[in-house]
């Protein structure tokens, strides 16, 4: 009996999932965490190491909705697809609210904290807070981190009934992203170790969908 081959789509999901979790770690990882209401925490604001981090974290935020698209391409005719579907439009929105965010973070807190290391100026970080306090920032940062963990549950749930994939491999990374709003709370340590946790959560699921093979929903209708 011959092998059964694999899907190509899902393999273009398990690479979007595979580098989306590395760049979460390195998110985590290259990030400064000083104390930035200091002009020392105003410069690491300019830093490469600034940029690196919150760019990773933009890719990153961009790959996960099309890992749950490929997944949709997976399930396509089954009865799961439709919940792949929802996961992949809610990311996608969650993904890129919460993006513009970062992507202020990126450019205007490091012309803000170019300004400060300039005029030697401590009272620009004040600024600086003021601009990622926002009300308006923090609600639309808020409601996208929402839809991210909307996201990762619905694709949860899709891999959970797909019968094509191992069951538990996307639970891990749906409770990770869940918690993607308190790990900012965390110490910097802890940070990194949520990012390294999503980077193996990320990989599981990645390895899944890499294994996954074709006609997904022929074999569910065999089966049905």
């Amino acid at each position: 009996m011959s092998k059964p081959s694999t899907d190509p789509r899902a393999r273009m999901g398990a690479l979007a999932f595979a580098l989306a979790g590395v760049l979460f770690v390195v998110y985590e990882a290259a990030a400064p965490r000083l104390d930035q209401t200091t002009l020392e925490g105003a410069e690491s604001w300019t830093s490469a190491s600034w940029s690196i981090a919150h760019i990773a974290a933009i890719v990153g935020l961009i790959l996960f909705p099309l890992g749950y698209g490929a997944l949709r391409g997976h399930l396509e005719g089954t009865r799961n697809e439709k919940t792949a579907f929802a996961a992949a439009t809610i990311g996608y929105i969650g993904s890129a609210l919460t993006i513009s965010y970062y992507g202020a973070e990126v450019y205007g807190l490091k012309a803000i904290g170019q300004r400060a290391v300039e005029d030697g100026d401590a009272t620009m970080a004040e600024v600086g807070e003021a601009f990622r306090y926002d009300p308006t920032a923090m609600g639309v940062f808020l409601i996208g981190l929402v839809l991210i963990a909307v996201a990762a549950v619905l694709a949860a749930v899709a891999v959970w009934r797909s019968g094509t994939l191992n069951k538990w491999s996307a639970v891990p990374l749906a409770v990770l992203l869940v918690t993607m709003l308190p790990q900012f709370f965390l110490p910097h340590s802890g940070r990194i170790a949520w990012g390294a946790l999503v980077t193996v959560a990320s990989l599981w699921l990645a390895a899944e969908l890499w294994r996954a093979p074709a006609k997904a929903q022929e074999r569910e209708l065999q089966e049905a």
